[in-house]
């Protein structure tokens, strides 16, 4: 009987990358008994504070074959892990080389404690600087890549672009260009690629571009989705220019955000139960979506003007200029309609911070409005587990390419916003139009509630037994297991 297999994974300290990373080591253990698994968990400015209280939900049955292992506290006082840092590619590139002889040390004793059982490390795809650790140590590592495959694919294109056809990325900031990727289906505008990216002023376009040729150096890529959602791109990718692509999504944590549970959840969840099915719209655009004074009011009228039953999750936006997690209101009536609150009191509730999980997961829920904020894909992959509809506002110029996906790429989702151009979040959305769009996303007849009906059964069946999912895992595996041979 073959011994135990050792992997050791390296996620990004966040709650949205950390949770998928552990999901995915869940499955891997279930799959195959003969893997154990340890998570390094960085410590520093990028920790965030419920990462921890997450770990400490994670069920004590698992600790046999998944294990935390905490890297020891870097010195703050360099420059080079400045969080005030113009661009946070480069902060984030900064702290992550800093973490390299940490997870260096903490391998080698793993190594040593066992050796000749570690046949990959696994870094998220966003800490691509540890593949050189793995590199150093003769070991292959593989990237857990939490966007989508269309992300990735798009990602290897521009990539292309500047280092084999000479295009420079950055002429593409402010552009009318339409770009033709394989795997997309449409054209892809200038304008959604995210501001980064294209980055003129900063960095951030030569930190793209040193992370997607990480990424290609791969051993192979783990991808949170699977193939009946993304089949164009992930057929794209087997014409042997990149590293193998495992499909082994969707990796989704059901337990609903327990670790975050606040008093007021249960209120929420109360008011939700007195709700028909399928009848109350969500709007949540998460803890820095927030909006100025006449676009909330403008928010409140389409929302009473449409009719349908509603749940806000209204905040505050940070100070100008100033990057931070919008906050609660003390008083909603300070920034809505006057007698808003009233007239709606039979249909609409208004609450602070959303135990968004929990409220997708209900059956009162009919659409959910959103920012298409960074972890988009995994919202996206949550609202087809539960046939949820969806409508895109995205705020911010990297939101751009994920609405663009949603409802351009697999025509899943309403826009909301209909624009790509950047810099234009202050551009009020009128009241009509935001009425307008509700009442599509809340038609029981539109097309999107019938392919998601449609995706959420192939969803829900691609990590069985003989689903895409299932048979791309058992691939992995065998994968694995033949580099120690």
């Amino acid at each position: 009987m073959m011994k135990k297999i050792e992997l050791v994974f390296m996620p990004l300290p966040t709650i949205g990358h950390l949770v998928s990373t552990v999901e995915f080591a869940k499955l891997l253990v279930g799959r195959d008994g003969r893997f154990s698994i340890t998570l390094l968990i960085m410590k520093g400015p990028i920790l965030h504070p419920a990462v921890t209280n997450y770990i400490h939900s994670v069920p004590a049955s698992l600790f046999g074959s998944i294990r935390f292992v905490h890297l020891p506290h870097l010195d703050s006082d360099s420059s080079n892990s400045n969080p005030s840092s113009p661009s946070p590619s480069v902060f984030l590139h900064n702290v992550m080389e800093r973490q390299k002889s940490l997870v260096r040390d903490a391998v080698h004793q793993l190594i040593l404690s066992e050796p000749g059982r570690l046949p990959g490390i696994v870094v998220d795809m966003l800490c691509t600087s540890i593949m050189d650790v793995a590199d150093e140590l003769g070991i292959p590592s593989y990237v857990f890549f939490t966007s989508s495959a269309a992300c990735l694919a798009l990602m290897f294109h521009l990539q292309t672009l500047q280092d084999h056809q000479g295009v420079d990325l950055t002429e593409f900031a402010d552009s009318d260009a339409e770009l033709v990727v394989p795997g997309f289906v449409n054209s892809v505008p200038a304008r959604v690629l995210p501001a980064l990216w294209v980055d003129k002023e900063g960095e951030g376009s030569t930190a793209f571009l040193r992370e997607a040729r990480r990424v290609r150096e791969a051993k192979g890529i783990l991808v949170n989705t699977f193939v009946e959602l993304e089949s164009h791109v992930i057929n794209s990718f087997a014409n042997g220019t990149t590293p193998p692509v495992y499909t082994v999504g969707p990796l989704l944590n059901l337990n609903h955000g327990d670790h975050q549970k606040q008093d007021s959840d249960s209120d929420v969840l109360r008011w939700l139960d007195d709700q028909p099915q399928s009848s109350v719209v969500f709007l949540c655009f998460g803890s820095v979506g927030a909006f100025d004074d006449d676009q909330i009011k403008n928010i409140a009228n389409g929302l009473e003007n449409s009719g349908y039953r509603f749940l806000w999750s209204l905040r505050r936006p940070p100070p100008k200029g100033m990057i931070a997690d919008s906050s609660d209101y003390t008083n909603f009536e300070e920034v809505l309609s006057k007698g808003f609150l009233n007239r709606t009191s039979k249909i609409g509730k208004i609450i602070g911070w959303a135990p968004q999980m929990d409220v997708l997961a209900h059956p009162a829920i009919g659409g959910f409005i959103s920012h298409s904020h960074g972890e988009a894909h995994l919202n996206q992959l949550v609202t087809i587990w539960y046939g949820v509809p969806v409508a895109t506002w995205p705020i911010y110029a990297e939101q751009q390419l994920n609405a663009f996906h949603i409802t351009r790429e697999l025509e899943m989702g309403v826009e909301i916003k209909l624009d790509y151009s950047k810099d234009t979040n202050n551009d009020l959305i009128n009241a009509q139009e935001i009425e307008s769009r509700i009442r599509s996303l809340m038609d029981d007849s539109n097309d999107i509630k019938k392919k998601l009906a449609c995706m959420k059964e192939k969803c829900t069946k691609a990590l069985m037994e003989g689903g895409s999912s299932n048979s791309s895992i058992q691939h992995l595996i065998g994968d694995m297991i033949a580099n120690f041979s």
